[in-house]
């Protein structure tokens, strides 16, 4: 949006702020703000949701879980899914006040995307995020912010990056937790992707978190919410707590004693909206003298200058949007598209795709087989349709083969049947894989196992994981199902449903494939047998890292990043950062990379398609700081194009990568460019010894002096 144009949506908020009396102003400061009908101010609810569809308000179209949509590596594709949750949202959005609807989860300020950094596995909500690495997170959160809010007079919705900062597990303590970060992970890590969408995004909106940064409370914190965001950055949005964060204050934290301290404290930091009850103590804070009525001002002119450029109080641009553009056949083709990008194909002895003319009956395994659950993940809305990988396998193969199905094990516990002995689905499944040619194993978790603290229960306790291991009751099936197709030379391809990283070394080692589907929407399960079949090719990359155990890490409630995702791991990994395997053939024949008046870099690499099929690929670039002692062990990710090749085609790629990207971040925190000698990688995936052995091709690198 314009500034012009915002600094007008402002200059109207504050004419309607200055006709308000106090008590009036206050009752603006909770998330459900009641009417002021005397100035024409009617009720909203702040409090909607739109991680990967517009959620918990009836039906919408349903796609991939973010870390899904992250694999997929394109921005394009991000912003196409923010603005078809915008449209969708804003033609719920009309529909409901046309009908006097404004309940809960039905108003135009979503709070998403998060862009919090999935530093480690074992966080349960990891999978709401983009992944590990700070530029990718970067790219994907800006095109979501942008796709979300569009780009004309008035706000198509409002983003709300989230949450602000250093917030990613453990989920148990996370309402009474101090994460000590240094200066250096604080810039270098945790803030550059909210930099990027409050910046480059323009998001009009940002979330505080529950835990305390380097003693701070986040929600209350004048380094975080006033020195960096407005005064750094620049930020002249709305900040919300995130829900009962500032009750948190006096009641877990301990930095303050009453309910009107820590309104005050809140307040007075720049959170201008209060997601629960706190602010209702705002007023009684005033007239004792712990805030300014001029505090309570500058947090109303910023929810009501939101409010004018949504087009609250006057004709805009989307509110003819029709309601049949919800779940409209076209969305939901983009949603089957962004299921088969997200998935990433992690191996394949040849045995994929499968060839429907040599293969008579086909057992399809396991608890996630034909489960709705495992498509949706969390924060979800609901769809008119489900396809389970069951029934996508059942309607791609038609009559022509006959489908097995065994559910083998529950999601988690011992038995499926009460009363039943362990592992009482065990013997059906190997029955059906006994008499089938290929068997579709489909395993891992879903949200009421690994989310957020609340919502999810499982045995770990708070919804984050206790390791990479799956439940035992899936382990047990695992191994049992691999031995006997082991045995019995009955190929076993693995289809895992998880949001995180997770323990692959016997499927590694004994399964023919291995498909990581993530959650990938409603849809997911005809996107996956598209995928089996061959009639799309997986094109995915890992945005988190894959290791082996947990043991190789530092302790989950440490946040510094050492030994910390593929820019700082020391170990082997299992499958790396940017990894992901294709049915075609993309070779890189050559590549060069330019600096231009160290402006920015161009990189250039011609491919060619020598297999029989399409390919959809992902050119990756990397930079490593060969002089300074303030860089990452390893090359990091600075640019990255997805496209597509025909066989047979050769085409020369080329993208402009900005040389602001090899910025270094020292110990204080401070950017800026350290040493002339660097150099830069192009492929497929990291430079590292691991991608190479794992997809039989190495990167190009380039040395390459920048002054």
């Amino acid at each position: 949006m314009d500034k012009r144009q915002w600094k007008e949506y402002r200059e109207q908020a504050k004419k309607l702020r200055m006709q308000m009396t106090l008590e009036e102003k206050t009752s603006q400061l909770s998330y459900r703000s009641p009417a002021v009908a005397r100035l024409g101010i009617p009720a909203y609810n702040w409090w909607n949701e739109a991680l990967h569809g517009v959620a918990r308000a009836g039906t919408s179209t349903s796609f991939p879980q973010m870390i899904g949509m992250a694999a997929s590596f394109d921005e394009d594709l991000i912003e196409k899914m923010a603005d078809v949750i915008a449209t969708e949202g804003r033609a719920k959005y009309e529909e409901s006040i046309r009908n006097q609807d404004r309940d809960i989860y039905k108003g135009l300020t979503f709070w998403c995307p998060n862009v919090n950094i999935f530093r480690d596995p074992r966080w349960g909500r990891g999978h709401e995020t983009f992944g590990e690495d700070p530029y990718l997170t970067s790219r994907l959160g800006i095109a979501y912010v942008k796709g979300l809010q569009g780009d004309s007079k008035h706000l198509k919705s409002a983003a709300c990056v989230k949450h602000f900062a250093v917030h990613s597990g453990p989920e148990a303590g996370r309402h009474e937790f101090d994460a000590k970060v240094s200066l250096k992970d604080l810039y270098e890590t945790y803030l550059p992707a909210f930099e990027a969408c409050v910046k480059e995004g323009q998001a009009v909106g940002v979330m505080g978190a529950y835990n305390r940064v380097n003693g701070e409370v986040s929600c209350g914190s004048t380094t975080l919410l006033e020195e960096i965001l407005r005064k750094k950055w620049g930020f002249d949005g709305y900040v919300v707590s995130d829900c009962g964060a500032i009750a948190d204050f006096h009641m877990h934290h301990g930095v303050t004693n009453t309910a009107e301290e820590s309104a005050a404290m809140a307040l007075k930091a720049g959170c201008d909206l209060n997601c629960g009850n706190i602010y209702l103590y705002v007023e009684k804070a005033v007239r004792d003298g712990l805030a300014k009525e001029e505090d309570v001002d500058v947090a109303v002119d910023n929810l009501l200058t939101i409010r004018m450029a949504l087009g609250m109080f006057e004709p805009n641009e989307y509110e003819n949007i029709p309601f049949e553009v919800v779940e409209c056949q076209e969305h939901i083709e983009l949603a089957e598209e962004a299921a088969v990008r997200s998935m990433v194909l992690l191996k394949n002895d040849g045995i994929l795709p499968l060839e429907k003319d040599k293969i008579k009956s086909i057992a399809v395994i396991g608890p996630n087989a034909n489960s709705r659950d495992a498509l949706k993940a969390n924060y979800f809305g609901t769809s008119s349709r489900y396809t389970t990988v069951l029934e996508g396998i059942q309607q791609e193969v038609g009559e022509e083969i006959r489908v097995y199905y065994a559910q083998g094990a529950h999601l988690y516990r011992d038995q499926t049947e009460a009363g039943a002995l362990m592992g009482d689905r065990l013997q059906e499944a190997l029955s059906t894989l006994r008499r089938s040619d290929v068997v579709i194993l489909c395993l891992g978790l879903d949200a009421n196992i690994e989310g957020e603290e609340g919502d999810a229960n499982n045995e770990y306790a708070a919804g984050d994981k206790r390791s990479l291991e799956l439940p035992a009751s899936q382990k047990r099936l695992l191994h049992q199902v691999l031995e006997e197709g082991n045995r019995l030379n009955k190929p076993v391809i693995l289809c895992m449903m998880a949001g995180s990283a997770m323990d692959l070394r016997e499927a590694d080692e004994k399964a023919s494939a291995i498909l990581q589907l993530w959650y990938p929407g409603a849809r997911g399960g005809k996107a996956a047998a598209d995928i089996l079949f061959g009639k799309k090719a997986p094109s995915g990359k890992l945005p988190v890292t894959f290791y082996r155990s947990t043991e190789e890490l530092p302790p989950f409630e440490e946040y510094a990043m050492r030994n910390r995702t593929y820019r700082y791991f020391t170990g082997e990994v299992q499958y790396p950062f940017g990894f992901g395997l294709t049915y075609g053939e993309a070779v890189l024949k050559e590549a060069s990379a330019k600096n231009t008046e160290a402006v920015e870099m161009t990189i250039k690499a011609l491919i060619e398609n020598t297999g029989k099929t399409p390919v959809r690929e992902i050119l990756q670039v990397y930079a490593k700081n060969l002089t300074s002692n303030h860089a990452p062990l390893h090359p990091v990710l600075c640019g990255m194009c997805s496209f597509t090749l025909e066989p047979g085609e050769q085409r020369e790629i080329e993208l402009n990568v900005p040389v602001e990207r090899l910025k270094v971040v020292d110990e204080e925190g401070i950017s800026r460019f350290d040493g002339e000698e660097y150099e830069i990688s192009i492929g497929f995936g990291q430079p590292d010894r691991r991608t190479e052995v794992l997809t039989g091709q190495k990167a190009i690198t380039i040395p390459m002096q920048i002054k």
